[in-house]
């Protein structure tokens, strides 16, 4: 045994040599650590919760999926750098060829005297839970009471837990440690809303007003409004915050069901009520473009009177399948036609509900709607236009 602890101390001197000088530098890459361990606990609660709205039937199995594949892009966005910068510090000959040896050495050196079931027993079972890192977010405040960013983790982590009066504590320190940033201060204006027991204060307005006039796209801020909006029955402002919210949403997000769902509800409010929507509110939850679409004369004799058209809007920054489309022939042209939210694909995916769209017209004389022998494309146009647009086809398709 003596043999042992003269071995795992030489061992431990070795190892320390070579990795004093990043250890002492590694408070950063703790840092990090920690954030990853936090990230991976926050994704492991997504999933929990996408799981269960399946098993309530409040999600159907495709929307469960595009959730976890969400969660899962969001999951290696986050903790995709971390990784990278710890290697670019260790890149030398020396300390790579000790990270390897010293651990090969010691590991058969235990395994001659030690006793390796019971230390990979202890590895498996040592996994951070939420509560174990809310306890090292806390420590870590606490011994750095500017650190930003560990402020606005922690107060996601009480959000999740119900625990909003701790919640606005922790997203105030952070906007202190990192500025009055459009995100922080939505965060921190809906913990304090519902801190307050669902109830709109000065406070509340004060901080969702500030942080939609630095981002008019604040999701967190249009969100909060429209609730607060349709618990106060002022069911049209509900309607236009929500729909600014929507139109800012993934196509393949499972709240968007969500939020739609708030709109209709809110228009029946108003049915039901007697009133009818504002005229601002109807042309933002409503979309038609006008297009004029032709064939340049150069191809005029290169295509048959028979082959078919397709018009389409496609939303610039969306999904890849169309909006809103429409089918032609060339003998047609030149063509006036309209798209709008009647010309959906599909049910949930309007041009209403993206505020920039493309317009692109295709020749296929197989009638394939994805390729063809000619295109024509616009320039991306907000969904909210009036104004009559052209299009011309005049380019070969290299969609095939």
């Amino acid at each position: 045994m003596i043999e042992f602890w003269l071995a795992a101390g030489l061992l431990l001197l070795v190892g320390l040599a070579f990795l004093l000088i990043p250890v002492l530098r590694g408070r950063k890459a703790q840092a990090e650590e920690d954030r990853t361990a936090l990230n991976v606990a926050l994704y492991q609660e997504r999933i929990a919760e996408l799981q269960g709205q399946r098993a309530a039937g409040v999600l159907t199995e495709e929307q469960l999926q595009a959730g976890q594949a969400e969660a899962g892009r969001e999951l290696l966005a986050d903790t995709e750098g971390a990784a990278a910068a710890r290697v670019s510090r260790l890149g030398k000959a020396l300390p790579l060829i000790a990270a390897i040896l010293v651990p090969v050495v010691a590991g058969g050196l235990y395994l001659h005297w030690g006793a390796s079931q019971q230390l990979t027993a202890m590895s498996e079972q040592r996994e951070l839970s939420v509560e174990e890192m809310t306890a090292r977010l806390e420590a870590s405040v606490k011994a750095q009471p500017d650190a930003a960013e560990s402020w606005y983790f922690l107060g996601r982590i009480y959000m999740a837990q119900n625990r909003a009066p701790e919640a606005a504590h922790a997203y105030e320190q952070a906007v202190k440690g990192a500025g009055r940033v459009p995100e922080l201060l939505g965060q921190w204006a809906q913990a304090v809303y519902f801190a307050n027991g669902k109830k709109w204060s000065e406070q509340v307005q004060s901080l969702t007003d500030e942080a939609l006039k630095a981002d008019p796209q604040e999701v967190t801020s249009l969100g909060l409004l429209g609730i607060a909006a349709f618990e106060g029955e002022r069911y049209a402002e509900a309607i236009d915050y929500w729909q600014r919210l929507v139109a800012l949403m993934p196509a393949e997000d499972p709240s968007r069901q969500s939020i739609q769902g708030g709109i209709e509800r809110a228009r029946e409010k108003l049915q039901a009520n007697g009133e009818s929507l504002p005229a601002s509110v109807v042309a933002a939850s409503t979309a038609a473009i006008k297009v004029r679409v032709s064939l340049a004369e150069a191809l005029q004799g290169k295509v048959e009177p028979g082959d078919s058209v397709f018009i389409f809007a496609r939303a610039v920054s969306g999904p890849p399948m169309p909006l809103a489309a429409k089918r032609l022939t060339v003998a047609q042209l030149p063509a006036e036609v309209e798209l709008s939210d009647s010309d959906a694909m599909m049910a949930q995916l309007k041009l209403s509900a993206f505020p920039e769209v493309q317009l692109v017209a295709r020749i296929s004389r197989a009638g394939n709607a994805t390729a063809g022998e000619w295109v024509g494309r616009g320039q991306p146009i907000a969904s909210s236009t009036t104004e009559q647009q052209e299009l011309i086809i005049d380019s070969a398709d290299q969609s095939k």
